[in-house]
């Protein structure tokens, strides 16, 4: 596990670090409040790398050298300090899930705001609009992840130096105020999408009625594009839906069953599904802060221009100084062989 940790760990963070730099470059030549958002949720994901890296070491230090996980015999003696240091391990993990989770929600919002609300949209997005949101989506996502620090009730009795999830914070807890911010959220992902459906399909028909438009009046001998489709800033916010659609799918597919799982807990106590979740669901939900830019790096069309710029101007340095070496090394050469021919 803390192999896959480890490995893991490394792909989030370096995936996510190209993507949050050519998101920069983008937002530096296109100042839009919804880069601002998308580059927020690169930089969650890479957080949640970074703090990845904290289980893994955990879990080097737990190993015994047989590829078990050793549990200390005097488990007072590991509970005052060890404790604290896995509890504030795991809140560090929480709080960039939380982030990355609402800053998808605020993608979405904005996207929708953009098709809905246009006029509106246009009038009030900008620098202030999209710093204050950021600020209330950070603050609200360490209040939520160091709750379990903040609230001694929150926290487990029965510690016994084994670092994870459930030994530190106590489950029923957690998970009716995890739920509590979840399952809202995934209600409202599905109502902004079906609404946005319904708005797609009214415009798609305005769409076919003024192609209709067009035919009828070319036949009367007016040059009228038959392939009329009016310009809009409209279509650009549907095709960057289309991605956020993407991540939104993933996100769904990834975390769905962590959370679907928990209620299970919850809800049936005799059930042994502490090893299920934070073995193998909440490691699913962890890769999908690895799928967050690779969905970007292959869907989002400036984005994948932009990579591909990247690593061209990087291709051209190291051509141009090979190719300065090259020349200087024949500049140096040339005057000797052409002494050795005039004086054999």
């Amino acid at each position: 596990m803390a192999i896959i940790l480890m490995t893991a760990s490394c792909l989030i963070i370096s995936t996510n670090l190209l993507v949050a730099a050519a998101l920069a470059k983008i937002l530096l030549k296109k100042r839009r409040q919804s880069w601002c958002f998308v580059l927020n949720l690169a930089v969650a994901d890479t957080l949640v790398g970074v703090a990845i890296t904290g289980l893994a070491t955990e879990d080097f230090n737990t190993d015994d050298g047989n590829g078990t996980q050793s549990r200390p015999p005097n488990m007072a003696a590991a509970a005052a300090p060890g404790r604290g240091r896995c509890l504030l391990r795991m809140t560090f993990v929480s709080s960039p899930c939380i982030a990355s989770i609402m800053s998808m929600f605020l993608i979405s919002l904005d996207r929708y705001a953009a098709i809905k609300l246009p006029l509106r949209y246009a009038q009030r997005s900008g620098r202030g609009v999209a710093a204050g949101a950021l600020a209330s989506l950070w603050v609200c996502a360490f209040a939520l992840g160091f709750m379990p620090v903040m609230v001694p009730s929150l926290q487990s009795e029965f510690y016994n130096g084994f670092c994870d999830f459930f030994s530190v914070i106590y489950d029923v807890g957690i998970i009716i105020l995890y739920s509590v911010c979840f399952f809202p959220v995934l209600s409202v992902f599905v109502y902004i999408y079906l609404d946005i459906l319904k708005i797609a399909c009214t415009h798609q028909r305005q769409i076919l009625q003024v192609r209709q438009a067009g035919s009828r009046t070319s036949e009367y001998g007016n040059s009228t594009d038959h392939n009329l489709r009016p310009r809009s800033p409209y279509w650009s916010h549907v095709k960057a839906l289309r991605t956020v659609a993407l991540l939104v799918g993933c996100f769904l597919l990834l975390w769905c069953p962590f959370f679907i799982t928990c209620l299970v807990k919850l809800l049936c106590g005799s059930c042994q599904l502490t090893q299920l979740l934070e073995g193998y669901l909440f490691l699913l939900g962890l890769s999908n802060s690895l799928i967050n830019p690779l969905v970007y790096a292959f869907w989002q069309r400036e984005v994948r221009l932009m990579l591909a710029d990247m690593f061209s101007c990087c291709k051209r340095r190291t051509q141009g100084q090979s190719g300065a070496g090259g020349s200087l090394l024949t500049r140096k050469i040339q005057p000797e062989m052409t002494r050795r021919r005039k004086f054999p």
